[in-house]
């Protein structure tokens, strides 16, 4: 299963390579959603925690630019029925999954050098909790885009319909996302961020879990 989940996503990443068209929509959409606040902000200082609020803000909508094209390009190049063919769901999803964890994590490495190299209000105390809670969000936010992106796959008004769904399922990540980059930027200490840790894990778990289940029923509707 991991063999044909490797070459799913293989697959995926030189179709990517040959087209750039995630990579190529993902950075113009980070650089100018940079340059807009810088340029909206002007000789003004963000605070500290409108600064961690607002980097959480440009991570969510750049995803919404380019990961749901997770599936929409299997549809579009015609190539969904031999992937129903030669593979069953739990590899596709996997290797999808895969991918997009790939995409978003390089997306917000990105992200956050440019940005902590263009807000100086922006600065984290306590990197070490902040790296964990980077992790965990980026996965919990490949996973639902991924099972997000089958479910629309199908559907006749991809663009718009996508950031609907994903916002009311994506919210919750993205308010713990931003409490706890607050609480790193304070300095916290582990001991007293664990509980929403906790609570970050569970939202990975629970989607996961979800989408494992589910995607066989989406895959073959």
């Amino acid at each position: 299963m991991f063999k044909s989940m490797s070459a799913l996503f293989l697959k995926d990443i030189k179709s990517e390579l040959r087209t750039r068209y995630s990579i190529n929509s993902l950075a113009m959409f980070i650089i100018v959603t940079i340059s807009v606040i810088l340029f909206s902000v002007g000789n003004e200082k963000l605070t500290p925690f409108m600064a961690g609020g607002m980097f959480w803000v440009i991570v969510f909508f750049t995803a919404m630019s380019g990961l749901s094209r997770a599936f929409v390009s299997e549809e579009e190049r015609g190539t969904t029925m031999t992937l129903q063919l030669i593979a069953n769901p739990d590899t596709i999803l996997g290797g999808k999954m895969l991918y997009n964890m790939v995409l978003i994590f390089s997306m917000n490495i990105v992200t956050f050098l440019l940005y902590t190299a263009v807000f100086d209000s922006f600065i984290i105390k306590n990197p070490d909790i902040f790296f964990l809670v980077f992790s965990l969000g980026n996965i919990g936010m490949a996973v639902s885009s991924t099972i997000i992106a089958a479910i629309i796959s199908k559907a006749g008004s991809k663009g718009t319909l996508y950031p609907v769904l994903s916002f009311p399922i994506l919210l919750p990540l993205m308010l713990m996302l931003i409490d706890l980059t607050k609480l790193c930027m304070d300095g916290t200490t582990f001991a007293d961020t664990q509980i929403e840790i906790f609570f970050l894990l569970c939202y990975d778990v629970l989607m996961m879990t979800a989408s494992f289940l589910l995607f066989d029923f989406i895959w073959k509707d």
